[in-house]
């Protein structure tokens, strides 16, 4: 498993906060060193983690330059988190200086000593943020809901991974494509499961062998300020997560 991985799709909806979340959190409970980025304006990640994101330094100073980014990373029982909120919004129009897409690899670069993973959840668009994630990163996860409309836009994402490529990161992979709220009785799940099979084969990648089935839990969790996998351990999808990073950590080269 690649060191910094970024969970992303530019739908909303399809699951990428929970799954972040849930990744970070399960590495965490293996005494594993890890640092969760929240690099959507919206600030769900550090929201669902418990932290109240409108009064504290965010990611959005560290790009700045404004913050040292060792001062703005909090420390939760889930993980360490570093916050965003909707200050961020403005780094499209914000950050135009050349270099702009090395910002967040840059002040990575500084803490990554002190993490055995990274995970970076990134805002449902395909823009500079989206970009300085994929520049930072190693690889990337898509999750996706079992949905038709899920499906569409893939080949912009396609089109952003192969410019990423060819300009910053040639090394970027792509580990896989993950299938949440899943449920395997119904026809369009099984439908939309082909359909992605064929996506992932475009994106010389597959389909993870573990999906995260559906449960109202999912929704709850947030609330509380916790993971799935502490606010329902014995759920459906806590299980699947915890599944979901064995096969991560087993395909590690």
């Amino acid at each position: 498993m690649e060191k910094i991985i970024a969970i992303t799709n530019q739908k909303g909806g399809v699951g990428k906060t929970t799954t972040a979340l849930s990744l970070i959190n399960a590495l965490r409970m293996r005494g594993i060193r890890i640092l969760g980025v929240d690099l959507d304006p919206q600030g769900s990640l550090g929201f669902s983690a418990g932290l109240d994101i409108e009064n504290t330094s965010t990611v959005y100073e560290v790009l700045k330059g404004t913050a040292d980014i060792r001062d703005v990373i909090v420390s939760t029982d889930l993980g360490d988190i570093l916050p965003s909120n909707i200050l961020l919004s403005t780094a499209e129009l914000e950050f135009n200086s050349p270099g702009r897409e090395y910002l967040l690899k840059d002040q990575l670069d500084k803490v990554s000593d002190d993490y055995d993973y990274i995970i970076i959840d990134t805002p449902p668009a395909l823009n500079v943020l989206t970009v300085n994630a994929y520049v930072a990163s190693g690889a990337l996860i898509i999750p996706m809901a079992p949905e038709i409309l899920s499906l569409l836009g893939i080949s912009q994402i396609r089109e952003t991974i192969d410019s990423v490529r060819r300009y910053y990161n040639p090394g970027l992979k792509v580990l896989g494509i993950l299938l949440n709220k899943f449920n395997a009785r119904l026809t369009l799940n099984r439908e939309v499961l082909e359909m992605a099979e064929e996506i992932a084969s475009r994106l010389d990648t597959h389909v993870f062998e573990t999906k995260i089935r559906t449960s109202v839990t999912v929704a709850e969790s947030p609330a509380h300020g916790e993971s799935i996998l502490v606010y329902a351990p014995r759920s459906k999808p806590a299980q699947d997560f915890q599944k979901l990073l064995d096969e991560l950590l087993s395909a590690r080269t």
